[in-house]
Order: structure tokens, then C-alpha cells, then sequence
């Protein structure tokens, strides 16, 4: 039983739903907006900066033009360093890079070439674009390079 001394430590109530009619305490006709101008309307838009002659600020951000704009990122480096992750004998290539993990599902073999950076200890057979050095850290750990 609830008495004045053992009340609850706090009371949460609830957000009050305006415009929901007269009978809701904050219903009718301007529901607490006040009168005309732009607050009392629905939404300010988020862009909005007021009054002002300076640049906004969507004119003052750097535009990407061209088609290829939206598009996820163009090319992948991956080093020789993460080759070694792959048994002796495996061969390299965009499919068993993607169930490694090492690259992303969405990327194509145009899009992943391999550079020099790391020690490739395994021979490996890797049927990806390589740079000119990488190609020859690869074949001389005993690999071959296919493109």
C-alpha cells in the first residue's frame, strides 16, 4: 500500500502529445507554436543559416563532379607482406584474396594490385596485377607471376 511515507523515488510521465485535440491539454489551434513565422511551422530546413549575404554552406563544400562519383572506392594496394598468409604451392587470386577477406566482395581484379612492402617467404602462383618489384620478390621466393 502506497502512503505518504513510502512514495516512489521518482514519477516518470510521459511526453506530452501536442495537437492531439483540446482534451490533451496542448490541443487546438496553434498548440503551443506561438503565431505566425517560420517556427511555428512543421520543419526548419537543416540547411537553413538564417539571414545572411555570406556563401551557405552548401555552396561553400567542394563539389564531386562527374559520373563515376558515387561509386565504392576505385583500387586496393595490398602488399606482399599479406601474400604469406596463403599455404606454400596456393595460388593468389581475386576469389581466394575475398574468402581470405583480404579485399572486398564488390572488387574486381582491375581494382586490386599487389605491391612491394614485406618479405614473400612461400612460393606462391599469383594471377593478379603486381608492380615491377613486388613481380620480382614474388619469383624470387620461387613463384610465379600470370596476369
Amino acid at each position: 500500500m502506497i502512503s505518504l511515507n513510502n512514495l516512489p523515488s521518482s514519477v516518470s510521465h510521459g511526453k506530452k502529445r501536442v495537437g492531439r485535440g483540446y482534451g490533451s491539454g496542448k490541443g487546438g489551434h496553434t498548440v503551443g507554436r506561438g503565431q505566425k513565422g517560420q517556427k511555428s511551422r512543421s520543419k526548419i530546413h537543416p540547411l537553413f543559416e538564417g539571414q545572411k549575404n555570406k556563401k551557405s554552406l552548401v555552396q561553400r563544400l567542394p563539389v564531386l563532379r562527374g559520373k563515376g562519383r558515387l561509386k565504392p572506392g576505385k583500387k586496393i594496394s595490398l602488399s606482399t607482406r599479406e601474400l604469406n598468409k596463403f599455404d606454400s604451392g596456393a595460388t593468389v587470386s581475386l576469389a581466394s584474396l575475398k574468402e581470405k577477406g583480404l579485399v572486398a566482395n564488390f572488387l574486381k581484379k582491375k581494382d586490386v594490385k599487389i605491391v612491394l612492402n614485406g618479405v614473400v617467404t612461400k612460393k606462391l602462383t599469383v594471377s593478379l596485377p603486381t608492380t615491377k618489384n613486388a613481380n620480382d620478390a614474388i619469383v624470387n621466393a620461387g613463384g610465379t607471376v600470370s596476369q
